[in-house]
């Protein structure tokens, strides 16, 4: 049986449209395109912030303190003291806290849905939980909503670039919905970065999803807590490498995830990343990330902080990590409370580092920004832009 994705490692297409990696190319994009863009929106801004007492309840709960501790782990990485940040679909704010233990000097949030623009504001003003002491963060911020795979930020940002860091957590595959949509995100953060700069980003695992839908009986794959449904377009479990984009497939995850999403190869985003001046620093797949980064104790607290790992003696409790990594760790009492079916659901993701190509500029002066930490984010302060 095939193992995963079986595209031709020349890279994309041959594009209609000549890439430009300053942002300057009009890339059009098609009606239906916008109406899934919609539906994943409306997903999105659907969602409520959730309390603490809810989040501690949730099914998947280990599962999402394992998807913050990568996050956090690659801001640590990557992330300077002074930074200027991008944060693509940045959603409710919810890495807000992670960047300012980052210590970073200027913070820019766009997400297309405007539920979660309000969310993450009302969390950065420290109005989103009232059971919580206020949390004032120590770094100007500015909001945009609109769809950043769509709408060209080289314009809306132009006083704000360039920018050291760009993010983007487990939304990138919405671009890949067209060959211009997975352009236009590529051109957005190549025009936005500085020569040296970094995106960092998690994506699902196009090796991982595909060899599991081959290995199933029907169309449809999962466990207790997620499920992929492919179309019958793909019934024959047969993808073509001339035609990479648009590979969609429903996503179902307990209490987080209800929306159409589509296939990334990573071998042909890596080809159109370095079109767009970029060069691939790693990718790996979360379990590979888990196990490598665990082996550093700074990492191994940090998990055990956001809630993940305890210790115990207790043998009777599944420890998925401990079964799958104490022979690489010097810690005998790791333990982790991640149920078999969320590590296969954590199996299904990876984690990127891109940089761009080129040296800093040192002489370059970023432009200075308006409001400091003490300015909260008012409704009126949030731009949106359309294409």
């Amino acid at each position: 049986m095939k193992r995963g994705y079986q595209g031709s490692p020349s890279g994309p297409p041959q594009s209609r449209s000549k890439p430009n990696p300053e942002g300057d190319g009009v890339f059009l994009e098609d009606e239906s395109t916008k109406i899934f863009a919609r539906k994943v929106a409306d997903h999105y801004s659907a969602r409520t912030n959730q309390t603490l007492e809810e989040r501690e309840a949730s099914p998947i709960i280990h599962l999402k303190k394992l998807n913050n501790w990568i996050k956090s782990v690659l801001i640590q990485l990557y992330a300077r003291p002074g930074n200027a940040v991008l944060d693509l679909a940045c959603g409710k704010g919810g890495d807000l806290i992670k960047w300012d233990k980052a210590k970073i000097g200027y913070y820019v949030g766009i997400d297309i849905a405007e539920g979660s623009i309000e969310d993450c504001r009302t969390r950065y003003n420290g109005d989103a939980d009232q059971n919580q002491r206020r949390k004032k963060f120590k770094f100007p911020a500015r909001l945009l909503c609109g769809d950043c795979f769509e709408v060209r930020l080289d314009r809306a940002l132009a006083e704000d670039g360039p920018f050291d860091l760009c993010s983007c957590q487990f939304a990138l595959h919405y671009s890949w919905s067209t060959e211009a949509r997975a352009r236009r995100a590529l051109a957005n953060v190549s025009a936005l970065l500085r020569p040296g700069g970094i995106l960092i980003g998690t994506m699902p695992d196009a090796n991982v999803i595909v060899k599991k839908y081959r290995e199933a009986e029907g169309l449809k794959f999962g466990n207790s807590v997620y499920w992929i449904r492919f179309d019958e377009d793909y019934a024959d479990k047969k993808f073509k490498a001339s035609n990479p984009f648009g590979i969609r497939y429903k996503f179902h995850l307990e209490d987080a995830v209800d929306c159409p999403e589509w296939v990334v190869p990573f071998h042909v985003f890596k080809a159109l990343a370095e079109e767009y001046d970029f060069e691939l620093v790693f990718a790996k797949n979360n379990h590979q990330f888990v196990e490598e980064y665990l082996k550093k104790p700074e990492f191994v607290d940090l998990m055990r902080r956001l809630g993940a790992l305890g210790d115990t003696h207790d043998k009777s409790e599944f420890h998925t990590l401990v079964v799958i990594f104490l022979p690489a760790l010097s810690v005998v009492f790791v333990t982790c409370t991640l149920s078999p079916d969320e590590w296969e659901v954590a199996y299904l993701y990876l984690a990127f580092v891109l940089r761009k190509r080129g040296q800093p500029d040192q002489m370059q002066k970023r432009n200075v920004k308006k409001g400091d930490n003490d300015t909260p984010i008012t409704k009126e302060d949030i731009m949106y832009i359309t294409s």
